[in-house]
């Protein structure tokens, strides 16, 4: 390696314009304020680190929220159905979300498994894989790795050859020759498979191999061995990951395993397998663990698995909290960086600069200082990682054992890394290593991860640096200042030196640091429900009209339900704008695709975009939406609160859409604001925001006729849970309520009301007219001159034990509806539009008749 000026003073003059030469290159990322760095980590005060490729720090921002949201919230084991296990299995949804967006990948392209970290993901994918074992009538499949590679995928040929299968190691020179001499091309009638595995980036060097390879690959053209068959490409993208972007929108390997504490700090022992949704149904599974089944008999070889990916191959309870501290990673890293973007070039600058200062070391008789081992000049981050590997050599160019160079960093307070880096692949082709001196050295007593450093005069291993997102010049400083102390002996150097004013500016030359999360929506998903625009007819009914037609419910049951039933009308009409919320009730409304327009169209969700529900808030009932639809606003009231007005449309093309979960459905959604989100946050105490479901973005139900009934189209959904509609029968109320005031009289000084228990089943449609359940057996029913299909009874959770006026819980209404309705919990009857033409308006009125057509298909 060629070296600068000879050093012969404290510090050349090339090592003195770094600083400067550099400034404009760092001034390209986040910048990063020393005020800033002694705020987030100050536990790094007098401590250098440079081993974020091994483990990179959290902040005390990230640390901090993640344990104030587990001292807020309860967490339970998503695989049970309580409701703190239901914000659990919602979370962790989330942030499966959170990470394909990371990645620029959607749920339609990519499935997230998590694991135990990015071996784990490896060692499922060596178990899954569809090998089709070698005979001596066919080759069979084909296992190849390039020889940079960590051990965790050199390991995967164990399982390989435990199913006869070839493995091949591959040489990165010889991946990179394939481009001159060509490549077989791919015979399109031959499914045997085979699997290449390489490195994004090497975390031994920090080389970056082309993302160009994945398809180069897949689609023959580069071949790491010539066999007929079909590729299928492993990225190993853990230490790439960790401070560059991974577009797999434009680059799609089949499998890509990664690990969370490289990117974020903690949590530890989480990893996760992207699968792409074009190879998950080849993979296979041996054992089965904990709620990856969908049945299965303990005393027969019966087992059905879940038909989700994630659910098929997550084996036992995952490691929910952990998954939700990513969530807080993810927010930390965009806040404080901008954006994985950012984090590339400022840790790039900072390597490149330590490469150059590093190179430029020589002793007084010209010999370098150090030899790096590098496949690049660190020109650009596409080729090179910020990770410099080097050994340190004495003036005669003998090394210097990495056990000694760590014991003297050690004293200076510098954290690095020694070794072989579990990539012996990478350790014997840079320090020229052949297979018989690693055996030699084994025999010597030589051991990964031990400080036996030099045998027979050659390195078993060599010294790594690596930079993360919240490294700064200084440590890169002091770091050269550690190496020239320990090896040129400057005088001056013998304690870690502060960086001056000048060096710490170069970091923040941008001022504050910009977050992107202070611009966008947060993680929180935003709703935005396209119904066909009313006209602007009579249809704003007033609060004192509301409750005046509300009379019409009696209340309380006089005689028995089933008497003197009348004719068979509507007598009211509920919509519930915002998901959750208190009910709007009007006379007449307009008709839209999706059910009664603006109907569960907005929905609240907490800091981590996660929808609440009256089951975790249920002061949501005291939030009072009304709807203008001539002014085009929904006012939205609470008790205590100045109103504040929304509009019911927005231009959602200028907002950005984020994601969200509705029972377990995904929606594209966008934030209202910031001025509704603090409204709400005032109101519940807690960071909250009002999100609406995208306009452009349909949501099918999942619910289905009853078998037995006549099928009908899928129907599209706002953020109602499971249909467009739900009716409620009075008759059926007036006996729940007797049963109810029966059981209860002598415990329950005021007793319910018709009024009260229909608030509570939460119904877009009350009538009248049918006897008490009768509701259950119809098949279809006619309101006015709108048709609708019954799909079946409506399952009640926990909710109807809310008062609606009140917010206050009581367990008696679910209770005596569980023992009266044997077990079933059922009140009320979803419908869907069995066919609408919206070429006209259409609307749903106070007092249409209604005509049910029974299963049977007898009019009732």
């Amino acid at each position: 390696m060629s070296c600068g000026a000879t050093e012969r003073g404290p510090e050349s003059p090339a090592f003195q314009r770094h600083p400067e030469a550099i400034a404009s290159r760092l001034a390209h990322g986040y910048g990063l304020r020393r005020e800033l760095r002694d705020l987030e980590f100050g536990r790094l005060a007098g401590t250098v680190y440079l081993d974020h490729a091994g483990a990179t720090l959290f902040p005390q921002s990230q640390l901090t929220n993640f344990t104030k949201d587990l001292m807020e919230n309860v967490y339970g084991n998503p695989h049970s159905q309580n409701i703190t296990s239901k914000l659990t299995h919602d979370t962790v949804e989330q942030v499966r979300y959170r990470i394909l967006s990371h990645f620029h990948t959607t749920p339609e392209d990519y499935t997230v498994i998590f694991t135990a970290g990015s071996t784990a993901a490896l060692r499922l994918v060596a178990e899954a894989f569809p090998w089709v074992s070698r005979t001596p009538e066919n080759s069979g499949s084909h296992f190849c790795y390039l020889t940079d590679n960590h051990t965790s995928v050199v390991g995967m040929r164990k399982v390989a050859s435990a199913m006869n299968v070839t493995s091949t190691p591959v040489k990165p020179e010889d991946m990179w020759s394939l481009e001159e001499r060509g490549a077989a091309a791919c015979d399109p009638d031959c499914q045997l498979p085979h699997l290449f595995c390489y490195p994004a980036q090497s975390n031994f060097s920090g080389t970056r191999y082309p993302l160009s390879w994945i398809e180069e690959v897949k689609s023959g053209r580069r071949s790491p061995v010539s066999v007929p068959g079909r590729w299928f490409v492993l990225l190993d993208a853990a230490s790439y990951v960790s401070t560059s972007p991974l577009d797999l929108s434009a680059h799609q390997p089949d499998f890509v395993p990664i690990s969370f504490y490289k990117i974020f700090g903690l949590p530890t022992g989480l990893g996760a397998l992207l699968v792409s949704k074009r190879v998950a149904p080849l993979l296979r599974k041996g054992y089965f663990g904990g709620g990856t089944a969908a049945a299965y008999l303990a005393g027969e070889d019966f087992y059905i698995p879940r038909p989700s990916v994630a659910e098929r191959f997550e084996d036992g309870t995952i490691s929910f909290l952990a998954i939700i501290a990513l969530k807080h990673g993810f927010d930390a890293l965009e806040h404080l960086t901008g954006g994985m973007e950012n984090i590339q070039r400022h840790t790039f600058a900072l390597a490149q600069y330590t490469h150059s200062a590093l190179s430029s070391l020589c002793y007084p008789n010209g010999a370098p200082v150090v030899r790096i081992y590098s496949d690049s000049e660190f020109s650009s981050p596409d080729m090179q990682g910020p990770i410099i590997n080097f050994n340190v050599l004495d003036d005669r160019g003998s090394i210097i054992g990495y056990s000694q160079v760590d014991k003297m960093a050690s004293l200076y307070n510098i954290h690095l890394r020694t070794g072989c880096f579990c990539n012996l692949g990478a350790c014997q082709r840079h320090l020229g290593l052949s297979d018989e001196m690693v055996k030699k050295h084994f025999q010597a007593g030589h051991v990964c991860g031990d400080d036996v450093d030099i045998i027979d005069g050659r390195p078993t291993g060599s010294v790594r640096v690596s930079f993360g997102y919240m490294s700064t010049l200084e440590d890169a400083q002091a770091f050269l200042r550690f190496i020239r102390a320990m090896c040129l002996h400057s005088p001056g150097d013998q304690s870690v030196p502060q960086a001056s004013t000048d060096d710490a500016g170069a970091l923040s030359s941008e001022g504050d640091c910009h977050s992107p999360l202070e611009d966008a929506c947060t993680d929180a998903t935003v709703c935005n429900d396209s119904c066909p625009a009313a006209n602007t007819v009579d249809l704003d009914m007033s609060l004192s009209k509301a409750s005046s037609i509300q009379q019409t419910l009696p209340e309380e049951a006089a005689g028995i339900p089933n008497g003197d039933l009348g004719a068979h009308v509507v007598t009211n009409i509920y919509l519930y704008p915002i998901k959750s919320c208190a009910a709007f009730e009007v006379t007449k409304w307009p008709v839209g695709s999706k059910g009664l327009l603006y109907d569960r169209n907005w929905m609240v969700v907490n800091h981590n975009g996660i929808c609440l529900s009256q089951k975790q808030e249920p002061r949501l009932c005291l939030i009072q939406p009304v709807i203008n639809l001539q002014r085009k606003t929904m006012v939205i009231k609470a008790k205590g609160m100045e109103p504040i007005e929304v509009p019911l449309e927005e231009d959602s093309k200028r907002m950005q859409i984020c994601q969200s979960r509705v029972c377990a459905d995904r929606v594209n959604t966008y934030d209202c604001g910031e001025n509704v989100s603090r409204w709400l946050s005032k109101f519940f105490g807690r960071p909250c925001h009002l999100i609406k479901q995208s306009p452009d973005f349909q949501r099918n139900a999942r619910k289905t006729p009853e078998k037995g009934q006549s099928p009908g189209t899928a129907a599209t959904l706002s953020l109602v849970n499971e249909a467009q509609y739900l009716l409620v029968n009075t008759s059926s109320v007036l006996e729940l309520q007797q049963q109810l005031n029966a059981s209860d009289e002598h415990r329950k000084e005021v007793p319910f009301s018709v009024k009260d228990l229909v608030s509570r089943f939460r119904a877009n449609i009350i009538t009248k007219g049918a006897r008490a359940f009768e509701e259950e057996q119809w098949d279809e029913v006619s309101v006015g001159s709108l048709r609708f299909q019954v799909l079946g009874p409506c399952h009640r959770c926990q909710m109807i034990c809310i008062d609606q006026q009140t917010g206050q819980r009581n367990q008696d209404v679910f209770q005596k509806l569980s023992e009266s309705r044997g077990r079933k919990v059922n009140f009320g009857v979803y419908l869907m539009h069995a066919s609408l033409d919206l070429s006209s308006p259409c609307f749903l009125s106070v007092g249409s008749e209604v005509l049910p057509v029974l299963k049977e298909h007898g009019v009732s």
